[in-house]
């Protein structure tokens, strides 16, 4: 027990400090229109299916609106973030997967367990730190599966100095996207039709491979941080300037993802879901006043047939640039490769 007045101090783990096996389970949360209503105003969504209640219960046949899936994907990675608190950088996500649709109204329970440990070489500025490979597994208030994927994040040292000995190599994490659990994923009882007929524009049969959209609206970055507390994620890099790696604030990458979801959809208007991510490369960081900007690649599109109706994924890939103030050529800070869903 803790006596009268002793001090305690609350932060995050540095990499000496994780254990193989350890696992952290951060809140629960309810997913609500407030929630909705907020990341839609940060980021800019504009995926029919989360923002029309009507169609979305005529496609899903439920009362409640489905969630955005970024927002989903940001509420989990959120959860995920009480022992990366010290994150430098993510490495990569891999295998992530929407198991399940979720609406406004369910509820998010997220477990993170560290599966892998690898210490880097020191840096020529003295620092020191290490990659953590987690499994995140996101489940609703029923317990069934929504989400299970790979993060692994940079995560400095307490001593610089110390050998910790780690040097595991990841080989039991999958570097490909395993497409069986992506049509897998794809809700059945969706009516497709109804989609088409009460969307107009075009649809997946409308579509050509190979077709590169270079989208013209751009979006500044703003309020930044409010997307990283109303997503429970407690990274000090996004919230605290003295917190980064670059000597600024760092922009949290799902806001970045988030921002090229919403451009996309202005390509495809007719996007119903985002089902996985193939890939996910921030290949430069972003900072609060940035301007981005997305090229959006169609690199595929496979039919999925459901005994009287039909959809289809498509294989997307979407490169972003920030452009800044003093700063004669645009920076790549994104290059996402992502499955939609589209009737």
């Amino acid at each position: 027990m803790l006596q009268a007045g002793e001090r305690v101090h609350v932060g995050g783990p540095h990499f000496e400090d994780f254990e193989i096996g350890r696992v952290f389970a951060g809140p629960a949360m309810t997913l609500t229109s407030g929630h909705a209503a907020l990341h839609q105003a940060i980021v800019g969504d504009r995926m029919g299916l989360s923002l029309d209640a009507g169609l979305s219960h005529a496609v899903t046949g439920r009362s409640e609106p489905v969630a955005h899936p970024n927002l989903v994907c940001d509420v989990s990675i959120g959860q995920s973030t009480e022992p990366t608190f010290r994150v430098r950088g993510n490495l990569f996500y891999r295998g992530l997967v929407i198991q399940r649709s979720v609406h406004l109204g369910d509820t998010l329970r997220t477990t993170t367990e560290v599966v892998g440990l690898k210490q880097n070489r020191p840096r020529p500025d003295g620092t020191a730190s290490g990659l953590v490979a987690l499994r995140i597994r996101t489940v609703d208030q029923h317990g069934e599966p929504v989400l299970d994927y790979w993060r692994c994040p940079v995560i400095p040292l307490r001593d610089p100095s110390l050998q910790t000995g780690h040097a595991d190599r990841f080989e039991s994490i999958p570097k490909e996207l395993d497409m069986d659990a992506v049509r897998a994923a794809v809700p059945r009882d969706w009516a497709f039709r109804a989609a088409r007929e009460l969307m107009p524009g075009a649809h997946a049969g409308d579509l050509t491979a190979g077709t590169v959209y270079e989208i013209e609206g751009r979006d500044t970055v703003t309020t930044a941080p409010e997307l990283a507390r109303l997503t429970l994620n407690v990274a000090k890099t996004h919230t605290d300037a003295d917190g980064g790696a670059h000597g600024n604030r760092l922009v949290y990458g799902g806001y970045t993802i988030a921002v090229a979801a919403a451009q996309a959809t202005r390509a495809l208007p007719n996007l119903l879901s985002i089902v996985a991510w193939r890939g996910c490369e921030h290949t430069g960081p972003v900072f609060e006043g940035d301007i981005l900007a997305t090229e959006l690649t169609l690199e595929a599109v496979e039919p999925v047939d459901l005994r009287d109706d039909a959809c289809a994924l498509l294989d997307l890939r979407a490169v972003v640039h920030a452009h800044r103030a003093g700063e004669d050529a645009p920076a790549p800070v994104l290059d996402w490769r992502f499955i939609g869903l589209m009737a």
